[in-house]
């Protein structure tokens, strides 16, 4: 269980958000909460790949590649 303690104007924000999604207003923030801690296990993921790699994996300045 969540429990969020949230002013009105921003309810006011997220009941229009949720609504033009055909959401609720739990819906919309946990599946917001969802994809937010999904991005940040994503780009930590990255960083361990190119960590046990050691090299650059096509991140950088496409003019510092040899071809």
């Amino acid at each position: 269980m969540l429990s969020l303690r949230i002013d009105g104007e921003l309810l006011d924000r997220l009941k229009k958000r949720a609504a033009r999604r055909g959401m609720s207003v739990q819906d919309y923030v946990v599946r917001t909460l969802v994809r937010d801690d999904f991005d940040e296990r994503f780009s930590a993921a990255v960083d361990e790949t190119e960590k046990f790699y050691g090299a650059d994996l096509g991140h950088g300045d496409p003019a510092d590649r040899v071809t």
